[in-house]
């Protein structure tokens, strides 16, 4: 469809070079390149407007004895003061900040501005060349050529306002020469005309290259500024527009909120699908961000399935929230990936400047500490930075500097808790569990370091030596007693943890049945396959499985039919309440009954009564773990455990 006449007439006078066949740019592209242009002008005025007052001075000293001596100098003086002001102002504006963008009525003025000055110019020759002398009129001529030369260099950018610059002086020179009757006219009109052309289709020429080569190099800037993968701005252009926005909300008293969210268990989906199954997902994930957030807001992908949004308007906390809630809600549906549903939920942390933070990097970490509460076990999807997070990053940063140093300088120990055999009365083994103890923090929580070691790799080495220092502790105890060690969702994916297992068994001299591994739900559901392959293995070496903290999680029988499970864990919530109430006592019965159908022993967790142990007893459990059998004790207090010191006598029968 044919654009209006009018609307093409402002495309060509806002320097659009598709009147001339030259290439198109669409905003905001048009915008900096129209910037850069006005830039270029600026910067060449000043020495432009320096060359008109010389040849206006030229021009007066050439008729200053003629009768035409004082029309000259009106028409000089017209020159001089139109060139000092627009030197000046250029000047000015030239050191000022460089404008990232340029409207298209800015170039319009510009073309308009050229034209008057063209104009002036084309009048020199109309109104003196006829009546001057040869010479008079060699020296007309040589200046407007002049000012033909000098004002497509200046505008050799923008083809219509060096059109607009030079038209009237050539048109003047035309009317001045067709005026004069001389023989000389015809080849001077011809070569006036070839001089035009010329200049002209090199401004043109300039012009298309200059523009073609802003357009590649706004090309290069963007894939530099863009995520390859799902075409969001990545991770260097985010903290452009993170400093931008810092800037304006100190200039100009603004508020902004920052959105840090991530797609739980991504990097299982890559691990057991593949990359290009997790790359699928990560652009689909990126599509349904875009359908669920606002145009006025910045998006960026920062790294693997970590996203970044800057909200600068309606950014009031009841508004974020909601505006969180619908990135978390279009998470929520299964991403469906050849054919396969994948789920990847997303957990937002969200912290607002100037209020949480008035720097760039302070404002990362307030945000990127919300984001860890979120992810956090029974913290909510959506979590806002808070004064007290300080604190705790402080002291999640602290843990993580001296865990690293906390194994070498034997900071960290093992405790054991019994476990009793409900038919014997006898302890059949202890749960090896990690303890350390901060020299200045005093002792720290596993809930608290273990997930810290997790994020960091320590687990690692902190697990390989958990197992090697359960394994000797174990050796030296009855042959008839086993350990348990706990094993986490991280150690689960190393490699090297069976290789690991086998030498510290070795070295301890300890028979494999007398290690038991314990693995949660939340290990299985994050990483089945793999932990099939490692359990069985140790299976088959003899070493024993335990579920623990069965029932809480998300419990299916698909664990007890394919895992070697030798033996499940009654999570402590369930023999708690089973006294008092009747759902709790008919989970623990049927999951009892259900186990030993399947040939799995059972060890109920967090028995503290001795009405719990009755009950127990009654449903035909196992074995029974809790301060009722005895308290997790250092390894030199377990000679006495086993001898009967440290159990309290309620707990036996």
């Amino acid at each position: 469809m044919q654009r209006p006449d009018a609307a093409r007439w402002g495309d060509l006078l806002a320097g659009d070079l598709r009147a001339f066949g030259g290439p198109s740019t669409v905003e905001p592209l048009a915008g900096r390149i129209r910037a850069e242009q006005i830039s270029i002008v600026l910067r060449n005025t000043p020495v432009v407007m320096i060359a008109n007052i010389l040849n206006a001075a030229v021009f007066v000293m050439a008729l200053w004895g003629s009768p035409e001596r004082t029309q000259a100098l009106l028409w000089a003086s017209g020159i001089v003061v139109a060139a000092a002001i627009v030197g000046i102002k250029a000047r000015s504006s030239f050191q000022s900040v460089k404008p990232r963008s340029v409207s298209r009525r800015t170039i319009q003025s510009l073309v308009r501005n050229a034209f008057l000055f063209g104009t002036w110019w084309g009048a020199l020759p109309v109104l003196f060349f006829s009546g001057a002398t040869s010479a008079v009129q060699v020296v007309i001529t040589c200046l407007s050529a002049g000012m033909i030369a000098v004002g497509a260099a200046s505008f050799s950018t923008i083809p219509i306002a060096a059109v607009a610059y030079t038209l009237p002086i050539f048109v003047g020179s035309a009317v001045a020469i067709a005026r004069v009757e001389d023989a000389v006219n015809l080849p001077v009109a011809v070569l006036l005309v070839t001089y035009a052309t010329t200049l002209f289709r090199a401004v043109l020429a300039h012009a298309f290259e200059f523009t073609q080569r802003f357009i590649l190099q706004a090309e290069g800037e963007r894939a530099i500024r863009r995520d390859v993968l799902t075409s969001l701005p990545n991770r260097f252009s985010f903290n452009e527009r993170l400093e931008n926005a810092i800037v304006n909300a100190t200039q100009f008293d603004q508020k902004f909120a920052l959105l840090l969210f991530d797609l739980n268990n991504f990097k299982d989906v890559s691990e057991h699908f593949g990359r290009a199954m997790a790359d699928a997902l990560l652009v689909e994930a990126a599509a349904r961000l875009r359908k669920a957030t606002r145009g006025s807001d910045s998006i960026a992908r920062l790294e693997g399935a970590e996203f970044a949004m800057i909200a600068s308007r309606d950014c009031r906390p009841d508004q974020i929230r909601s505006l969180a809630k619908q990135i978390t809600d279009a998470m929520r549906a299964p991403f469906l990936i050849e054919g396969r549903e994948l789920y990847c939920k997303a957990s937002v942390g969200i912290a607002f400047a100037p209020s949480d933070a008035s720097d760039a990097n302070q404002l990362l970490r307030c945000v990127d500490t919300a984001l860890h509460r979120a992810t956090a076990l029974g913290a909510g999807p959506i979590q806002f930075f808070s004064a007290t997070d300080d604190g705790a990053a402080a002291r999640r940063h602290a843990l993580e500097r001296d865990l690293a140093s906390a194994l070498a300088n034997n900071q960290l120990s093992l405790e054991f808790q019994p476990f009793l055999d409900l038919g014997s009365d006898r302890i059949r083994g202890f749960e090896a569990l990690l303890r350390w103890r901060h020299p200045t923090l005093g002792a720290i929580q596993p809930s608290e370091f273990i997930p810290v070691a997790e994020d960091t790799g320590l687990i690692h080495d902190i697990g390989h030596w958990a197992i090697k220092s359960a394994c000797l502790a174990a050796a030296q105890w009855p042959c008839d007693l086993r350990v348990a060690v706990n094993l986490s969702v991280v150690q689960l994916k190393n490699k090297a943890l069976l290789d690991g297992i086998l030498t510290a068994l070795s070295d301890a001299g300890l028979e494999p049945k007398r290690l038991e591994v314990e693995v949660t739900e939340s290990v299985l559901i994050s990483n089945f396959e793999d932990a099939i392959a490692l359990l069985q293995s140790l299976s088959f070496l003899s070493v024993t499985v335990a579920l623990d903290d069965f029932g809480t999680g998300y419990s299916s029988l698909t664990y007890l039919r394919k895992l070697p499970l030798s033996r499940l864990k009654v999570d402590r919530s369930f023999v708690q309440d089973m006294l008092t109430d009747p759902d709790c006592a008919a989970i623990v019965r049927s999951l009892v009954g259900l186990a030993h159908e399947l040939r799995i022993e059972v060890t109920a967790e967090g028995v503290e009564t001795s009405e719990q142990l009755d009950y127990l007893r009654c449903v035909r459990c196992d074995e029974a773990q809790g301060y009722l059998i005895g308290k997790p004790v250092p390894i030199d207090d377990v000679p006495a455990l086993l001898r009967g010191g440290l159990v309290r006598s309620d707990a036996l029968r």
